[in-house]
């Protein structure tokens, strides 16, 4: 597997008006998927049986304080629209030919902590809505 030296990870999301880069805020991010899966054994089975459900995803970020990415989350906090707002999630950075997961999200919570021997931080967490597209930048 060929990494792209120098090259960082990248989240956009779209705030209402266009695709915000939130990298440089950002310390951090998750991107976990799952798949239900639904139990189907029957009463002559011997052994449990299952088949595959539906999948799901949610993007968890960290990161430092900052106005302006406080004020895109402020702008998209409670969109109600109904396919979401559109991300892009970039694992090794936005170089030619690296991965790249897109779809649709709402933001689900933000959160601003300050300690008194920190910078203000913030996490953020994203619902995915619908299916995720795996490609390339």
């Amino acid at each position: 597997m060929a990494y792209s030296h120098g090259s960082k990870a990248a989240l956009k999301v779209n705030d209402g008006s266009s695709l915000r880069d939130f990298s440089p805020y950002l310390t951090s991010v998750s991107f976990p998927k799952s798949i239900d899966t639904a139990e189907v054994t029957t009463l002559a089975d011997t052994a449990k049986e299952y088949i595959i459900g539906l999948s799901d995803a949610t993007i968890s970020a960290d990161g430092i304080y900052d106005p302006t990415l406080d004020g895109w989350l402020a702008s998209i906090a409670g969109t109600s629209s109904v396919t979401g707002l559109a991300f892009e999630y970039s694992p090794q950075g936005t170089t030619a030919g690296n991965v790249k997961y897109s779809g649709n999200c709402f933001l689900t919570s933000y959160e601003i902590g300050t300690a008194v021997d920190g910078a203000a931080s913030v996490t953020i967490e994203f619902q995915v809505t619908g299916a995720v597209t795996k490609g390339t930048n």
